[in-house]
């Protein structure tokens, strides 16, 4: 997270005139202070998420067909009974 909002305090300083003007330290305290408070999660942790997801939806789909084979044995005249 400090090597976020020290990035963001950089775009900061190159955007704004007179940024160099700005107090470092509260500044910096005040980014990673709003970033803490934001719903963030890291690169890492999103594709660990995205890994996870994409082997429930091949097992999803797996069973599906499982599913639909096991239908498609049903004989219709054991319904009856």
């Amino acid at each position: 997270m400090q090597e976020f909002t020290q990035r963001l305090f950089s775009e900061l300083q190159n955007a704004l005139p007179g940024a160099d003007a700005l107090p470092k330290a509260q500044l910096q305290a005040a980014l990673e202070s709003v970033v803490r408070r934001m719903d963030l999660v890291s690169r890492a942790d999103f594709d660990a998420q995205a890994a996870v997801l994409a082997r429930t939806r091949a097992r999803l789909e797996a069973l599906e067909a499982q599913v639909s084979q096991l239908e498609g044995n049903i004989d219709p005249s054991d319904s009856a009974r």
